[in-house]
């Protein structure tokens, strides 16, 4: 799936709740639609639940998701001691499934902070300043949109090869040039505001500028937006897993277990779609959370 390019209009709509922030009722307000929100609610407490149970995993008294037993193999969901059955080595889904999920959200998590702090950085630089630097930094973006996602990070982990750490690095430079456009976007009109000028007027320096008014108002559409993406860093770091230039075994991870499984679809297809059900109900789970935020912040709702 490739990242559709941001446009002056999403990031206008994103904008517009963000200028009332001054108000002292916007954040209860905010506060107060989510809680009216079921759909959010729901998606949170799942999002919590598979959190906590991956960071607690050594706690839980699972089995050991690194341990094979040949005469275990592909037991079936509900068998004596392995809830969730066993995979083709003979080790416990169940527990793969928990400590998977610790890659498996990292993956998706980190690449999109590294990016936020990178692409944020240099959107609101280049909307901020304007003329030659915004040329300069948003051309540079430019050349990365001129390949899909999915074929960038490809691109990426297959020229510095598999690996985590290599996964990471290839997915904070496919996430960079969406939120550095969607910075330079809402950081460009809320430059041109009338607060602003007052206190450019005033005799503020630039960094205060940037620092008391402009970061109020841009950092809410700038983390929902990377909230949105944080569903597409877990399939893309399941797909570059899956096709073995992500994590590397034996480490318990969605992607990479879905490719183990591969063969097993003949034999137990629902053991073999485990991983990908933890992938679909985390992803939409975030991609529904993000919906609920943005409409609670949008004060037009």
């Amino acid at each position: 799936m490739a990242i559709q390019s941001p446009t002056v209009d999403i990031a206008a709509a994103l904008v517009r709740p963000t200028v009332a922030s001054a108000s002292r009722g916007y954040w209860p307000s905010v506060g107060r639609r989510l809680r009216r929100d079921p759909v959010t609610l729901i998606c949170a407490g799942v999002l919590l639940l598979v959190v906590l149970s991956s960071i607690a995993a050594p706690l839980l008294g699972l089995a050991d998701p690194y341990k094979t037993s040949m005469i275990r193999r592909l037991y079936p969901l509900g068998s004596p001691s392995h809830l969730l059955g066993t995979d083709e080595l003979g080790r416990d889904m169940f527990a793969r499934l928990i400590y998977g999920g610790r890659l498996s959200l990292f993956m998706g998590v980190m690449p999109v902070l590294c990016a936020l702090l990178i692409g944020g950085a240099l959107g609101i630089t280049a909307g901020f300043v304007g003329g030659k630097v915004n040329m300069a930094i948003m051309r540079v973006m430019d050349v990365f949109y001129a390949f899909p996602s999915v074929l960038l990070a490809i691109s990426l982990s297959g020229a510095m090869g598999a690996g985590t750490e290599n996964t990471l690095l290839s997915l904070t430079l496919v996430f960079i040039p969406p939120i550095c456009r969607v910075s330079e976007s809402v950081t460009t009109q809320v430059r041109g505001f009338d607060f602003v000028d007052a206190a450019r007027a005033s005799g503020a320096s630039a960094l205060t500028i940037v620092r008391v008014h402009v970061l109020g108002n841009v950092l809410g559409p700038i983390l929902v937006y990377a909230t949105s993406l944080i569903s597409v860093a877990i399939i893309l770091a399941a797909g570059l897993s899956f096709l073995g230039l992500g994590v590397k075994p034996p480490e318990p991870e969605w992607g990479l277990m879905l490719n183990t499984l591969r063969q097993a679809i003949y034999v137990n297809p629902v053991l073999a779609a485990l991983p990908g059900v933890m992938i679909f109900i985390t992803s939409i789970c975030f991609n529904l959370m993000s919906d609920g935020l943005r409409a609670a912040m949008d004060v037009k709702a």
